[in-house]
């Protein structure tokens, strides 16, 4: 069965992007982007919500065919740019993009049928998704490559008075850059394994 890994970009303080969605904080280093090319090429597809999936759609078809980018990003982007993507969208206005398909709401029954395909599904952005992920047990690993800063202010992963939820630690990296690559898994499913 595939599991759904939550990868996340964020600081200190819990925060994954600016006020306005500003991402001049991260640090981006080799180790990183050797990260992110492994987790995608170990991976079966991407599962996003409708404006991370805009994004994506919009940068990386152009980032894998432009000299000006290193190798690594190259192949980071040839590979999501091929790669299966599943998009959450209620308004169906979801950009065109190669071997995309669209559910129009987050269903649980349809997110655990999607796990019994093959290779892992990995979500970025996409904060509602996560969120609804969460909410109904279904994320099996996170990856916080937690960034050395504090924004004081921004978007964060999680919101609202939710009960704690408890993690266990798989693994951390540091990174030259100061990141730390993080992975866990939620307890309950850890002390299951």
């Amino acid at each position: 069965m595939r599991k759904i890994i939550v990868s996340m970009w964020t600081t200190l303080d819990g925060f994954v992007a600016g006020p306005r969605d500003e991402m001049d904080w991260l640090q981006i280093d080799e180790q990183m982007l050797r990260y992110e090319r492994e987790l995608v090429e170990n991976s079966g597809g991407l599962l996003l919500g409708r404006i991370t999936h805009a994004d994506f759609a919009g940068h990386w078809p152009r980032a894998a065919q432009d000299p000006d980018q290193t190798e690594e990003v190259r192949r980071y982007a040839r590979r999501v740019d091929t790669m299966e993507k599943i998009v959450i969208s209620a308004s169906g206005n979801i950009a065109a993009w190669q071997n995309t398909r669209r559910h129009e709401r987050f269903d649980p029954d349809e997110i655990i049928e999607l796990k019994r395909g093959d290779g892992d599904l990995v979500v970025y952005g996409s904060l509602g998704v996560i969120r609804s992920l969460v909410e109904f047990g279904l994320v099996d690993e996170f990856h916080l490559l937690v960034h050395p800063v504090f924004l004081h202010d921004g978007k964060s992963l999680f919101e609202g008075s939710r009960p704690p939820q408890r993690l266990k630690l798989i693994s951390a990296e540091p990174f030259t850059s100061g990141v730390v690559l993080t992975k866990y898994r939620p307890a309950e499913r850890a002390a299951a394994s």
